[in-house]
Formats: structure tokens, C-alpha cells, sequence
């Protein structure tokens, strides 16, 4: 065997030596989703079927009947955390009314998979959409852009259902491309109770600002109590986090607040706009004023600040809320100054 014949002869027994370690780390990474991925599917269908057993059993109790779910939601908060609020718990209970037999549950799909299937209301369009997603992997947001498009209604309505599924396969490589994606879900890490900030997004300047921002108004005498950082807001389809979360208990409402480090947008006030509509749906009580939101956008050379409440005139929030928030003068400041100083110690 001359030098050459050698060389190449050890060049592919390494590069098959790599490959067997790859797939090694693929195989557990798999394992590793799969088995999460189980327990969390199996537990939440379990816990819909308690429920769904508890409720009929109560049937001659209306009123226990009505608050079983709220009482559970206030015992799980206690001990486990808001992931499971009344909302959620609900979904739990639909979810083990779409699949009463746990032989039609496929374990290997995530809890992001089941909150849309279970809004499918086409019972043949679910279970297509439940056996595609598990037999060829998509990911969740796979599922999403193609119940969305209506991928299961056109490939029944086409003549040539290879181009519609040579498409599909085209649009949606990008989103099947990040196999660890599960791992941020905060589904996966409410269940894991693994820290739920949004380290994954947070930028230094971001983070120094809102250190700074939460001990400002803390210490501003205005009867502002910390609630949150990064609270996350959950829809039927989506995932928030806001910045930051506080109680007033002269104005009795909550007030959120945004940061951006960019020039105010028309994107970044409906955001702010949106977050006020959740709070006060999902987050206020009957006795608490309308939520306020403050959103903060920095630039280079200056800072604006943006107030919002809504159902109120402008009027009403300037005499009745003002005298208790920080003025945007105060915040410029405020955020400047702390800008300042992070451009010095950098």
C-alpha cells in the first residue's frame, strides 16, 4: 500500500469514525425529546382525565362542579407554579376529551403539538394532522404553517398531490432545521421547572437597563411593588414576555413596562397596546383600575418614553395617574444616566 492509498484508506476511517459519534449524539438527543416529550403528554392527559372522572362524579353538584378547575388551579400555583392556571388546566380537560383512548395519542409529539390539535374541530383533519406530525417529525411550528394553509384540505381537493407535498416540504425546511428547539418551549420548561427567564434573548445593554429601571421605580416613593420580570403572557397560539411587571397600590392597577433598544416603532406601540389588552383579560381583578403601560425606546442620542392605558380618556389618565408615575423627564434621565454609566465600565 503506497503512502497515498494509505492516507485516503485512514481519511475515510476517520470520517466513518465521526459519523458513528454523530449519530450517537443524534440518537440521544432524540431519546432525550421522546422521553420528555412522554412524560409531560402522559401526565397532562392523565390530569384531564381526573378532572373529566371529578366532574362527572360531582354531576348533582353544580356549584362544585363549576369551581373544581378554579380550586385546582389555585393548589397547583401554590406548589408548582402558574404554569398550570385555569386556562391551561382546560386545555387538559379537552385534551383527554379529543383522545379518551390513550392508544390514539401519539407521546412523541410535545404539548405545543396537542394545544393546536385540540383546536382542530374536524375530527379526520385532527387525526391526519396527529399521525403526519408524528410519523414524518415535524416540528411544532411545521404543524402550525401547515394547519394554518390548510395543507390537509388542499392535498384532498388536488389532482397532483406530490407538488403540494414537494411545497410543503420546501416551506417549511427551514423550520424543521432546529432539533433542540423543544428544549426552549416553556412548556417543556414549566414542567421541568427550569429558571423561565428569556436568557436565551436578553442583550447586556437590555438587561443592565431594566436592572436598573426595576430598582428606580422601586425606589421612587410612588407605591410601586415588584411583580415580575420577563411574565409571561399566554395566548391560544403564542408566548409573550414582558419586560417588566409592577403593582401600584396608590393607583391599585399594574403597571408594565416594555424596553427597546431602537427607535420607537408603530409595531413597538401596538405591541405595548396588545400587553395592556392581555393584562386586563387575563391578569387584572375586578377591584384593580385599568393596567398602564410605559413603553421605553433608546437610541443613541436620545430616549423616548410612551405612556398607554386603555378605556380611559387622556384626560382622565393625565389627572388621575400622572401624579404617580415617573415623568418621561424622570425616565430620560433615569435611563441616560444608567446608559452612561455602562459606556464607561465597557
Amino acid at each position: 500500500m503506497n503512502k497515498k492509498t494509505k492516507l485516503a484508506s485512514e481519511g475515510e476511517g476517520l470520517s466513518a469514525f465521526h459519523d458513528d459519534i454523530k449519530q450517537i449524539l443524534q440518537s440521544a438527543r432524540s431519546k432525550a425529546k421522546t422521553a420528555i416529550n412522554s412524560a409531560m403528554v402522559e401526565a397532562y392527559w392523565l390530569i384531564g382525565k381526573r378532572i373529566v372522572e371529578e366532574e362527572q362524579q360531582g354531576k348533582t353538584r353544580a356549584e362544585y362542579g363549576k369551581k373544581i378547575i378554579k380550586k385546582l388551579a389555585q393548589v397547583l400555583s401554590s406548589e408548582f407554579g402558574k404554569g398550570l392556571d385555569e386556562r391551561e388546566l382546560r386545555r387538559l380537560r379537552q385534551f383527554f376529551l379529543c383522545f379518551p383512548k390513550w392508544d390514539t395519542v401519539r407521546p412523541e409529539l410535545s404539548w405545543s403539538h396537542y394545544r393546536l390539535l385540540i383546536r382542530v374541530s374536524n375530527q379526520k383533519a385532527r387525526s391526519y394532522y396527529l399521525n403526519e406530525a408524528a410519523e414524518q417529525q415535524w416540528s411544532y411550528r411545521t404543524l402550525e404553517r401547515n394547519y394554518k394553509t390548510l395543507y390537509h384540505e388542499r392535498l384532498l381537493s388536488s389532482q397532483v398531490k406530490a407538488e403540494v407535498e414537494k411545497e410543503m416540504r420546501e416551506k417549511t425546511a427551514q423550520l424543521q432545521a432546529d432539533h433542540l428547539d423543544f428544549i426552549k418551549d416553556p412548556y417543556v420548561i414549566e414542567f421541568l421547572e427550569l429558571p423561565a427567564n428569556a436568557s436565551y434573548t436578553e442583550k447586556k445593554l437590555e438587561k443592565a437597563l431594566l436592572d436598573n429601571l426595576q430598582k428606580f421605580l422601586l425606589e421612587l416613593g410612588k407605591g410601586f411593588a415588584f411583580v415580575a420580570r420577563q411574565r409571561l403572557i399566554r395566548t391560544e397560539t403564542s408566548d409573550f414576555y414582558i419586560d417588566l411587571v409592577f403593582y401600584n397600590y396608590h393607583l391599585k392597577c399594574f403597571v408594565i413596562i416594555e424596553l427597546k433598544t431602537h427607535a420607537i416603532t408603530h409595531t413597538d406601540v401596538g405591541q405595548l397596546d396588545m400587553y395592556v389588552r392581555m393584562f386586563d383579560d387575563l391578569q387584572k381583578n375586578e377591584n384593580d383600575n385599568p393596567t398602564i403601560g410605559i413603553l421605553l425606546c433608546t437610541e443613541t442620542d436620545k430616549m423616548i418614553a410612551k405612556y398607554s392605558v386603555l378605556n380611559e380618556s387622556k384626560q382622565l389618565f393625565a389627572s388621575k395617574y400622572m401624579p404617580y408615575l415617573p415623568t418621561e423627564a424622570e425616565l430620560i434621565a433615569e435611563i441616560e444616566r444608567e446608559k452612561r454609566l455602562i459606556e464607561r465600565v465597557e
